[in-house]
């Protein structure tokens, strides 16, 4: 039986998958089990933050491995807490932190400490939450529902939780506030909705309005967050800070974890939340790992110089095929590049792959970017140069 054969029959298939067989990485680089190599622009989806066997991680888990890989949270975890404080550290942020397992379940325990708050802080009980039009927030029930896409709101899943709504835009959200909205949930940057900024003036104008409110703002970071747009948080580069925020992806270097950073302290109490494997000694030392590469590649100056200068091959490329793309989008790390068509994108993506190059789709016909933070030069002008080979047989 192939490979293909034994992951149809055995996978449930949720996934339009590539049967390409990875066997190894370097860097930027992935190589297939025929031995070709594949620049990776992708990284897992923005979780590779520190490229495919990075030293200084690979030697963390091989550490951790040979000592503990896991116990309960029924007892002190050291590098979970470490990892606590450094993430808030570099944040800047006076905040505590609940770990989990993926970034759909931080954004469960965003909601749930969101919904507490709205019952114990308020004396009529508070429990909507307003997200926007293209964001994306999980594919649990819950987070499916708070996910501003219609297609995602199947009715082979409903009935969905109540109390979600999704409005077109940040001006949209006053407006549909009301006496029982407890919170706005948003990204700063929509991922999977297109790679779009948002306005950092109108981003400050909604948070100062809902302090004043006493509304929650919930920052889902789990894409931006961990150095993808340049700083170490996306709401650090927009100079907020939010009521809670959540994290995932980069954060592990491609072990599992989630986290989700919340101001208010003592809003949730023992037995209001829990994890079986949240935290745990292997995804807290492999977040320490990624920290310490991470913030090391920050001061050094090398993160803003690797980042300006993918932004330039990128801006380039727009600007040379003006029949293929209308604009170049994105912040940091996370960039785009806005095709003519859907059809256009799908175009791109196969012919790139031919050309064993990895880039993403997003939504708003987008051909999304998100390499490692540690990409070399000569691994982005290899990238570039295997796709404009691609662009010259559309």
């Amino acid at each position: 039986m192939t490979l293909e054969e034994l992951d149809k029959q055995y996978v449930l298939q949720t996934y339009n998958r590539s049967y390409i067989n990875f066997v190894r990485g370097e860097g930027s680089i992935l190589f297939d089990d025929k031995g070709n190599d594949y620049v990776d622009f992708a990284s897992g989806i923005a979780v590779n933050s520190v490229g495919h066997n990075n030293p200084t991680l690979v030697a963390a888990l091989q550490d951790q491995v040979a000592k503990i890989i896991h116990i309960s949270n029924l007892q002190v975890i050291e590098p979970q807490a470490k990892l606590a404080e450094q993430i808030c550290t570099l944040a800047n942020y006076d905040g505590a932190i609940f770990f989990a397992n993926s970034g759909a379940e931080a954004n469960e325990g965003a909601i749930k400490i969101a919904r507490k708050y709205g019952e114990t802080q308020f004396e009529k009980k508070r429990y909507k939450v307003i997200t926007l039009e293209h964001s994306f927030h999980g594919r649990t029930i819950t987070t499916v529902k708070a996910t501003g896409q219609e297609s995602f709101h199947t009715p082979n899943f409903s009935p969905y939780p109540a109390g979600f709504s999704y409005v077109d835009g940040l001006d949209a959200v006053y407006e549909n506030i009301d006496d029982e909205t407890v919170a706005v949930m948003i990204e700063l940057v929509q991922g999977e909705g297109g790679v779009q900024p948002f306005d950092k003036a109108a981003i400050q104008k909604l948070a100062k309005h809902l302090q004043a409110q006493g509304i929650l703002l919930i920052v889902d970071e789990v894409q931006t967050g961990i150095y993808r747009t340049g700083q170490m948080l996306a709401s650090n580069v927009y100079e907020i800070e939010p009521d809670i925020i959540t994290m995932a992806k980069g954060l592990g270097g491609g072990v599992p974890i989630g986290a989700v950073m919340t101001k208010h302290k003592n809003i949730l109490a023992a037995g209001d939340h829990g994890s079986t494997f949240g935290g745990n000694y292997l995804s807290t030392r492999a977040g320490l790992a990624v920290l310490e590469v991470l913030s090391a590649l920050d001061d050094s100056g090398q993160l803003t110089e690797t980042l300006a200068y993918f932004t330039m091959q990128l801006k380039a490329i727009a600007k040379k095929y003006p029949h293929l793309f209308d604009e170049e989008v994105g912040l940091g790390l996370m960039r785009g590049l806005r095709a003519k068509d859907n059809e256009t994108m799908r175009a791109i993506l196969t012919k790139s792959m031919e050309q064993r190059l990895i880039v993403l789709p997003a939504g708003r016909n987008t051909v999304r970017f998100l390499p490692s933070l540690t990409i070399g030069i000569s691994e982005i002008d290899e990238g570039f140069k295997r796709f404009e080979a691609a662009l010259s047989t559309i």
